[in-house]
């Protein structure tokens, strides 16, 4: 199980700030906290960053993996910053990935290219223009274009995590089992099977604070179950990380052990 840290954006005030301001330190010190607590890749957002998208992508990408030795997931609306983010980018420490694509032609046309210039793993969110798809074989379809325009690059379909963009529970609780339905199906569509990810604070947005870490606990041993292979989530949550380790073990994915959650 493949666990990106969320907790780098330009969102988050903390980081915000010290993007703008160049100050390195908060950035470096959260990058790593997270991989001590067993992120093994990062999420460097910087989001649309159109007014100097590009000079701030490098300087953050280089900064992280300054301390931080883990490839990144780049993550970016901005082709030109994507550039420069996987120019930036340490692959001594891991193959990149891009965060992310669609089934837009403006988003296919623009990322997948990218991601088989600099042989890059990509997020590949199973939306098209027409919008959100309302069920897990919606999805499907949506993917399958995406792999077929992804070969048309020379994009190899290994380097695709197709990604079933999970909703918010609190106004569409019918999407939380169809995304858990397309993590499975993602499966079947290819062999070998399709690699799977998720941003999984996305399905507690907007609950209150107090039942945001018990349902993306539970929902992610569900997806870890239909074969979940990557997630976008926050490493420092320890029971979190618990939960990661206590499925894939009663799974058989790892060996029981009385110390199983220490190693």
């Amino acid at each position: 199980m493949l666990i990106i840290g969320e907790r780098i954006s330009i969102l988050a005030k903390k980081m915000r700030d010290a993007m703008l301001s160049r100050d390195p330190k908060p950035i470096q010190d959260r990058a790593v906290a997270q991989v001590e607590k067993g992120a093994d890749m990062l999420d460097v957002s910087i989001g649309p960053a159109d007014d100097g998208g590009e000079a701030l992508m490098d300087w953050v990408v280089k900064t992280v993996q300054e301390v931080a030795h883990v490839p990144l997931c780049i993550d970016t609306t901005n082709p030109k910053a994507m550039e420069a983010g996987l120019k930036a980018h340490n692959s001594t420490f891991g193959r990149p990935m891009i965060n992310s694509t669609d089934g837009s032609e403006e988003r296919m046309n623009t990322m997948l290219p990218l991601a088989a210039r600099y042989n890059a793993d990509i997020i590949a969110l199973t939306l098209s223009g027409s919008g959100i798809p309302a069920t897990a074989e919606d999805r499907c379809g949506i993917a399958s274009e995406i792999m077929s325009k992804a070969l048309e690059f020379g994009l190899p379909l290994e380097n695709i995590y197709l990604d079933p963009l999970i909703l918010a529970i609190n106004c569409m609780q019918d999407q939380a089992k169809e995304g858990i339905k397309a993590i499975k199906l993602f499966q079947e569509i290819n062999d070998p099977p399709m690699k799977t990810s998720v941003g999984l604070s996305n399905i507690s947005n907007g609950c209150p604070k107090e039942l945001r870490e018990i349902i993306n606990r539970t929902y992610l041993s569900l997806l870890i179950y239909e074969g979940l292979t990557a997630a976008i989530a926050d490493p420092t949550d320890k029971a979190l990380m618990d939960v990661v380790k206590t499925t894939e073990m009663l799974m058989g994915k790892r060996l029981y052990a009385h110390s199983f959650l220490d190693l």
